[in-house]
């Protein structure tokens, strides 16, 4: 059965489903090898941080390539939560072993030569828990629902509950109905209402669900006047242009031209410590091919400056289903006969049926609705004056917080109408 998930205005839901395999030899009793010298123990938890962090930002710009290459993707607005992906990978590690679990910290881009899987959990903890005091803006954390029958490691579900902020809920997933009804009540309350169905068919197999949610809400600390919102029109391509009404504001605004990657970058501050950067290429190719995490670093360092801006109001919606995806980034054995998830329980053969990724974001005079991860890139700027900046071909959009440039969301607008 495949999971249908539902959204709504910019709420990132990333769902692993953790399923019986039709193997049926057990798993081996690996434990996870020891990933660190004694040198590495020893360093400060501040040193640890940087490196997650790091790696994090670097994997939102791997996961946004590999979208953007996907041939069934092709003409499709993009639009997705990296944060949300890491932490449930992250998560879903604490109970692989060997040959999985190197796989899972290779595809995120931890060291394990510097990191232990003990390093990246009091990591995420510290990651998860700050984005939660610092801003009402946001809301984050993971759950796991787990079959009455089915005895998962007191570690495992100790370390998820400790390190990932989860909540665990017992469920008999023999009743599919109920059981979905569970999840998805719960899914409802953390998203304030807007995704009420993540699930409607449940795998009848499954044990144990894990999901991570984000919520974002922001409010310009400048907002656009709708009285000043007009109908224009978007150029998709060449010979597609649709209609959209289009916000303007004249104003002293962060705007920057990057020459390096001939890319404009408008940078709208919520009123909280987060940001929308939009980022109007000459070249979309070219953008996409070079964007990293120190990009993200230096544009937000721009001085002010009086521009006509033109940003269209518009909602997306997006779906994703992400295993080819992880596969091509080196996460294989998670999903056969090769997985190895004895962390979670040595009882019976696990593997994830499924990686599903659904997004929203919503977009007008007066903030946005949305979720968002983190970004990396190394560019050198430089400034030119353009008078007027507007957003009327495709361009991308990053949602970051302006002190860590941690990125909650990160997504492509070819077509604001879809």
């Amino acid at each position: 059965d495949k999971l249908t998930v539902h959204c709504s205005l910019a709420i990132w839901i990333l769902s692993a489903v953790i399923c019986v395999g039709r193997s049926h030899h057990h798993a081996g009793h690996g434990q996870v090898e020891e990933q660190a010298s004694q040198d590495t123990a020893s360093d400060p938890v501040a040193h640890t941080l940087s490196l997650v962090a790091s790696a994090n930002k670097q994997f939102t710009f791997n996961l946004y390539k590999k979208l953007a290459a996907d041939a069934e993707l092709q003409g499709k607005n993009i639009f997705f939560s990296p944060k949300s992906v890491s932490v449930a990978l992250a998560a879903l590690s604490v109970g692989a072993r060997e040959e999985t679990h190197r796989q899972l910290f290779s595809g995120l881009g931890f060291n394990t030569s510097l990191l232990t899987q003990a390093n990246v959990d009091t990591a995420f903890r510290s990651i998860l828990e700050r984005s939660n005091k610092m801003s009402e803006a946001t809301s984050e954390g993971t759950a796991v629902f787990v079959d009455n029958r089915f005895k998962a490691h007191p570690d495992f579900l100790e370390t998820l509950k400790q390190s990932y902020l989860a909540e665990g809920f017992n469920v008999d997933f023999t009743k599919n109905t109920d059981s979905a009804n569970t999840i998805n009540q719960y899914v409802s309350e953390k998203t304030k209402g807007k995704i009420d169905k993540l699930v409607e068919h449940l795998d009848p197999n499954t044990v144990m669900y894990l999901i991570s949610y984000i919520y974002f809400k922001g409010m310009w600390q400048t907002p656009f006047e709708s009285a000043h919102t007009r109908e224009d029109t978007f150029t998709v391509a060449e010979n597609n242009k649709v209609p959209v009404q289009m916000m303007n504001m004249e104003d002293n605004v962060d705007i920057y031209y990057d020459q390096a990657i001939n890319t404009s970058v408008l940078h709208l501050p919520f009123n909280s410590s987060y940001s929308m950067l939009l980022l109007l290429p000459g070249d979309m190719a070219e953008l996409e091919n070079s964007i990293c995490p120190g990009h993200v670093t230096k544009w937000l360092k721009w001085m002010k400056s009086r521009y006509d801006i033109y940003v269209p109001k518009f909602s997306i919606k997006t779906s994703y289903k992400l295993n080819s995806v992880l596969q091509q980034m080196g996460m294989t054995d998670m999903f056969g006969d090769r997985a190895d998830l004895s962390g979670i329980s040595e009882g019976q053969k696990l593997a994830v049926s499924e990686v599903v990724h659904q997004a929203t974001l919503d977009v007008d005079e007066a903030g946005a609705t949305a979720s968002a991860a983190t970004g990396i890139g190394i560019t050198l700027l430089s400034f030119r004056h353009i008078p007027v900046l507007k957003f009327n071909r495709p361009f991308m959009v990053v949602i970051t917080e302006r002190t860590t440039q941690e990125i909650l969301f990160l997504g492509k607008i070819l077509n604001p109408n879809n």
